[in-house]
């Protein structure tokens, strides 16, 4: 039976622009998903539905949409005034323990409304569909609430909506201890665990579970509350761990099957070793590593080793990393982290799918997906993560629908 086509795009190029770069690809669509994909001199015989359109790619290189794995979008306020801070000697830590950090975005956020929020959001967004993303995930966390926190929640709902991009959402109502908790750590968790998380999930509002586990956030027994009261729920995890010190929050977090470990600058190898059993993806954070000044690289010797999928995010956020360059933090991981080119490449893509447990859906261009895919005026992939301050993307296709550029 012949195929039937809504749009077929051809003249394309993919591949990693070594021996397995691909001329003259053409790729078909319909209802949405990719309907076929290879070379245009292989293209069987097809139907033209009544909206039937080609386009013609004129060389430009094709790549799944990108994924943006681990983002905190929705938030109020700015934190500039810490950049300047640390600039002068102050650490992340030290502001944080001054009452700064987090807990001063949780007071902008409550004061906020949700069109305020959303307003904010929306060209954060906007800029990262403009560099070929097409699903993100977006954190709660600046709540600490449960009004707040479901507040940010359905404003990252009204994103996907609204917007052409693919959102899931993360609950992290765990992220820091709010002020009228100061000094009842166990109690929050309690009100976590047993208040606001079930009531968020019961609103269809959460899409994964997330937590803070370090000396600054929440321990490892408190983050193993938080992951009991997720599998209730039937919510898969994940987690902030290892990122100014070792406590111990891979080692539980694989144990829980988590989708990713994020961060991970002092993880040891007895924590990679636990990650490969679980199936847990290492999320590896360039620019907040780079906005930190921080000196201590992850181990991405030991995540090749033990064969640990590793991914990579911009963690766009208002402190830690004010970034909205998914095309510079593969340059950051490159430059700082010593990945390959194919390596950033693939943690933007398929391994960034597989941080959010939806390598199903994202991260590879095959029949049967969905039609989410960049196209890039570049001789070769390598151009994706070498240049800095300007993005070759030409167009970006969501659901075969054409929503920024044009082809």
């Amino acid at each position: 039976m012949a195929l039937r086509f809504d749009a077929l795009w051809r003249n394309l190029r993919s591949g990693d622009g070594g021996d397995r770069e691909a001329l003259g690809v053409a790729l078909g669509v319909a209802g949405g998903k990719i309907a076929w994909i290879g070379r245009e001199a292989e293209l069987p015989a097809f139907e033209r539905s009544a909206e039937f359109v080609q386009h013609d790619a004129a060389g430009a290189w094709v790549t799944p949409g990108l994924v943006e794995c681990h983002t905190h979008l929705v938030f109020g306020g700015s934190r500039a005034d810490e950049f300047r801070r640390r600039l002068a000697g102050a650490t992340y830590e030290e502001i944080a323990r001054a009452g700064g950090g987090i807990v001063s975005t949780v007071a902008a956020t409550r004061k906020a409304s949700e069109d305020e929020l959303f307003a904010a959001a929306a060209p954060r967004v906007r800029r990262l569909i403009a560099e070929g993303v097409t699903a993100v995930e977006i954190k709660s966390g600046y709540g600490l609430d449960t009004q707040t926190e479901a507040k940010m929640l359905r404003v990252a709902r009204r994103l996907g909506r609204e917007l052409p991009v693919t959102v899931y959402t993360t609950f992290l109502g765990a992220h820091a201890l709010p002020p009228e908790y100061r000094g009842q750590p166990d109690e929050y968790i309690e009100l976590v665990c047993t208040g606001m998380l079930p009531a968020l999930a019961e609103r269809g509002l959460v899409d994964a579970v997330d937590i803070f586990c370090e000396n600054i956030a929440f321990s490892v027994a408190q983050s193993e509350r938080i992951f009991q009261a997720a599998a209730r729920l039937g919510l898969p995890v994940k987690m902030h761990a290892e990122q100014l010190s070792n406590i111990g929050g891979t080692q539980l977090a694989a144990r829980y099957g988590a989708l990713s470990t994020d961060h991970l600058e002092y993880a040891v190898e007895a924590d990679v070793e636990a990650m490969h059993r679980a199936g847990t993806v290492a999320v590896l954070l360039p620019s907040a590593y780079y906005c930190l000044r921080e000196t201590k690289r992850p181990p991405v010797e030991l995540f090749r080793r033990h064969g640990v999928p590793m991914a990579i995010a911009t963690d766009c956020n208002p402190g830690s990393s004010p970034v909205l360059s998914p095309l510079m933090t593969m340059n950051m991981a490159c430059t700082l982290f010593g990945f390959t080119v194919e390596e950033a490449l693939q943690a933007y893509m398929h391994n960034a799918a597989l941080a959010l447990g939806k390598a199903d859906v994202h991260g590879t261009l095959e029949a049967g997906r969905d039609a989410d895919f960049a196209l890039w005026d570049i001789q070769s992939p390598a151009e994706l993560v070498y240049w800095l301050g300007a993005s070759p993307c030409r167009a970006v296709i969501r659901h075969g629908q054409i929503v920024h550029g044009s082809c």
